[in-house]
């Protein structure tokens, strides 16, 4: 099942698209190549609250779904609720699946109940936990400074980074399987992931 948050963060542009667009391009490449190895797909939205959902199903006709309904999946200005939005979720999902989040998030403080939400989900279901990270982040901090103005986005975009690597480490620690790449890489990191379950058989 693949989880798509639609919150205001998704609307953030990265590389000249919101967020929200790589990560439904992500989400269908993983779709097709899951529907074809023969595995039941789904996917769920939510915001604010529960959106769009496309019951896991098997075959061709089910990434014929998944392209309908991601098609309209819109971002909002809303603030994410993980807490009501993967307890539906979890209420709707009858046995342990593979479940694919994709959402970001901005410092550790306000991840912390997204964080919270995200194990109580793994103790369940294998959860690969998917965000996409600024490239512009990379390149500030590896440019030289020049200027007063210059070493100061580099020591924000330096936290940031530091922030991003927390949250990501604990998740690690909690058994919630991470991604976190540029927009051009995401959807080829997925697969590989979704790769190395079916290989290992980890659910």
């Amino acid at each position: 099942v693949v989880v798509v948050d639609t919150g205001h963060l998704m609307a953030e542009p990265l590389e000249g698209l919101p967020r929200l667009d790589h990560a439904i391009h992500a989400a269908l490449l993983l779709a097709f190549f899951s529907a074809r190895a023969g595995d039941r797909v789904g996917l769920f939205a939510f915001d604010e609250r529960p959106g769009a959902f496309s019951a896991p199903r098997a075959g061709t006709a089910a990434f014929r779904t998944l392209l309908k309904v991601s098609a309209g999946l819109r971002y909002s200005d809303s603030e994410t609720n993980f807490t009501l939005g993967l307890t539906e979720l979890m209420q709707r999902l009858t046995r342990r699946s593979l479940v694919v989040v994709m959402t970001d998030f901005t410092d550790s403080v306000t991840a912390e109940l997204m964080m919270d939400n995200l194990s109580r989900l793994a103790a369940r279901h294998l959860v690969v936990f998917v965000s996409l990270r600024d490239p512009l982040l990379g390149d500030v901090t590896a440019a030289n400074p020049d200027s007063l103005v210059a070493l100061q986005r580099a020591v924000v975009a330096d936290s940031l980074m530091r922030e991003r690597e927390a949250v990501l480490g604990r998740l690690r620690r909690r058994g919630i399987l991470c991604i976190d790449a540029n927009p051009s890489e995401i959807g080829m990191q997925l697969l590989n992931r979704y790769l190395e379950i079916k290989r290992r058989e980890m659910v």
